[in-house]
C-alpha cells in the first residue's frame, strides 16, 4: 500500500469528498469531470504507475491496493467521503468495494459492472448492498445506440423528462428546406412545439434568439416531445422511419445488449463475430438474430454479408482504431447506411471529430455523466435539484434538467420577467408527465422539471441562471 500527493489544506478543500476505486479508462474520466467539477478526490488502484499518472496529472489523492479492503478504505477517508465510485474491471471487486463502503459509511456507491446477470439483479444489489446506483457502460451504450436507430438521421438523441421529451442533433444538407430561415420563422410554421437550442457552424456554438438564421452545414439541435421528434424530420423532408436490420461487427458484451434492444423494436439483427465459442454462445442467447462465425474485419466477408444493401452498421470489435476503419468502409461502399461508431479511447477527438463516421459514442462519458448528475444534486441545490445531464458539442454545451423542490426566485414569475443570463435557454417544462415549449407568458411551478441549455457549464441549482 502507498499513499502520496496530498496537496490539500483543510482551506483548500471544496465541494464534496469522492473516493474513486479503479483507475481505467472510466475512472480517469471520472477524475477528470469530478476535478473540474470543483470535488476533493481519492483515487484507489493495485497499480502504482496509472495511480502515480493520474494522481499527479489531476492534483489528485492516490493510494496503492485493494479498494475492498476496509483498512485501505479508512487510509482513504471513507468515514468522511459523500460519494464512492467503484469503476474497475472486476464486477465482484466493485460489488464488495461498495458493500464494505456502504458499512462503513453513509456515502453514496455506485458500482460498475458488465454482467448482464449482474444489471438484471440491480434492484436487488441497491436494497441488500446499499447501492446508490448500478452502472453499465455498455448496457447504456446499447440503450443510445438504439435510439440512434430508431431515429437514424439523427448524430445525437438524449432522453429527458423520463423519455418524454428528446434532444436531437441533426446536420443540415444543402436542399434542407431550413436553410436561410430564422429560428422565429421556423418556429412559426412548424406544426408541433418544438425548440431549436444549439446551432455549431464551423468552430462556433450559438445559443440561438429569434433573429439567428440556418446554414448549410450546420449541426443543429432541437428539443420536443418524444412523439414530435418523427413529424419535424418529416417536415424538413427526411425519412423517419427506424432502421429495419442492423450489421453488428463483434459478439462482445455490447454487441448482447444491443442485439436484444433491437430485436425487441423489430429489426433484424445479424452479428460477426471471431471466437466459434462466443458464437454458440450467442446463438442461444440470441435465438431470433444471424451470427455468423468470421472476420469482421475482412473486406470479402463483409461484402458476401450484404453490406452494400444493409441499413445500419454498428462495429463493436473492442478496437477503436478498427471501429473506425469499419466506420468509414461502410459509409464508402453504401450511401444509405446510418453507421454508429463505438469510441473507447478520447486521445485523438479532436481529428475523430474531423471524420465521417455517423454518430460517434463514447461509453465513459456517458458514465460520467451520469455520477455526475448525482454528484450535482448533493450539493445542497436549494430549490431544485440536477434529474439529468448532458455535455454536447464537445463538452462547450451542457443540458440540465432540474426538478424544482421548493418556491424560490425562479417560481411563479412569467419567463419574459426574468433575468436570465446570457447563453441560457429554458427549453422544456415537464409538468405532471405533460411536456412544454415554454413561451415568455409562461411560468415554472414547484414539481415542474426544467431543462436548461447553456454554454455556462457548472449549474447545480437552477437559480443559478439568473443575473445577479
Amino acid at each position: 500500500m502507498g499513499l502520496f500527493n496530498l496537496f490539500h489544506t483543510p482551506e483548500q478543500r471544496h465541494g464534496l469528498n469522492i473516493i474513486i476505486v479503479g483507475c481505467g479508462t472510466v475512472g480517469a474520466t471520472l477524475v477528470e469531470r469530478l476535478s473540474k467539477e470543483g470535488h476533493d478526490i481519492t483515487i484507489i488502484d493495485k497499480d502504482r504507475a496509472r495511480v502515480n499518472e493520474i494522481a499527479n496529472y489531476y492534483d489528485v489523492m492516490g493510494i496503492i491496493g485493494n479498494g475492498a479492503r476496509y483498512g485501505i478504505l479508512m487510509d482513504a477517508g471513507i468515514q468522511q467521503a459523500d460519494v464512492f465510485i467503484a469503476v474497475a474491471e472486476d464486477d465482484e471487486l466493485n460489488l464488495l468495494c461498495c458493500s464494505v463502503a456502504s458499512k462503513v459509511s453513509k456515502c453514496a456507491t455506485f458500482a460498475r459492472v458488465h454482467t448482464p446477470d449482474y444489471s438484471s439483479e440491480a434492484q436487488y444489489f441497491r436494497e441488500k448492498l446499499g447501492l446508490t446506483m448500478i452502472i453499465n457502460p455498455e448496457l447504456s451504450t446499447a440503450m443510445e445506440t438504439a435510439r440512434l436507430l430508431y431515429q437514424p438521421n439523427a448524430l445525437e438523441v438524449n432522453p429527458f423528462a423520463h423519455g418524454r421529451a428528446e434532444m436531437v442533433k441533426f446536420e443540415v444538407y444543402d436542399d434542407n428546406p431550413l436553410v436561410g430561415k430564422t429560428i422565429a420563422e421556423i418556429g412559426s410554421e412548424l406544426p408541433h412545439d418544438l425548440l431549436i437550442t444549439v446551432i455549431e457552424r464551423d468552430d462556433e456554438v450559438i445559443i440561438p434568439k429569434g433573429f439567428d438564421h440556418i446554414e448549410v452545414g450546420d449541426q443543429v439541435s432541437f428539443v420536443s416531445s418524444k412523439e414530435h421528434v418523427r413529424d419535424f424530420f418529416e417536415y424538413i423532408g427526411f425519412d423517419s422511419r427506424q432502421v429495419s436490420d442492423c450489421m453488428i461487427i463483434g459478439g462482445g458484451t455490447s454487441a448482447y445488449y444491443l442485439a436484444n434492444q433491437l430485436i425487441d423494436m423489430g429489426i433484424e439483427v445479424k452479428i460477426i463475430e471471431q471466437n466459434r465459442a462466443r458464437c454458440e454462445e450467442l446463438s442461444i442467447l440470441l435465438p431470433k438474430a444471424i451470427i455468423i462465425h468470421g472476420d469482421g474485419t475482412s473486406e470479402e466477408l463483409l461484402h458476401e454479408e450484404n453490406i452494400r444493401h444493409v441499413e445500419s452498421f454498428i462495429p463493436l470489435t473492442g478496437v477503436d482504431e478498427e471501429n473506425i476503419l469499419l466506420a468509414l468502409h461502410a459509409m464508402n461502399v453504401n450511401d444509405d447506411v446510418k453507421v454508429v461508431t463505438k469510441i473507447n479511447r478520447v486521445n485523438y477527438r479532436d481529428v475523430i471529430r474531423g471524420m465521417d463516421l455517423g454518430s460517434v459514442i463514447y461509453p465513459r462519458y456517458i458514465i460520467a455523466e451520469a455520477i455526475i448528475s448525482y454528484v450535482r444534486g448533493l450539493m445542497n441545490s436549494k430549490g431544485s435539484n440536477v434529474e439529468t445531464l448532458y455535455h454536447m458539442f464537445n463538452d462547450r454545451v451542457e443540458a440540465v434538467e432540474f426538478t424544482i423542490t421548493e418556491d424560490s426566485p425562479i417560481t411563479e414569475v412569467y419567463l419574459k420577467d426574468l433575468k436570465i443570463r446570457k447563453n441560457v435557454l429554458i427549453a422544456t417544462i415537464n409538468r405532471k408527465g405533460s411536456i412544454k415549449i415554454p413561451s415568455g407568458r409562461d411560468r415554472i411551478h414547484v414539481g415542474d422539471s426544467v431543462m436548461i441549455v447553456t454554454t455556462n457549464l457548472g449549474y447545480d441549482n437552477i437559480n443559478q441562471i439568473l443575473e445577479k
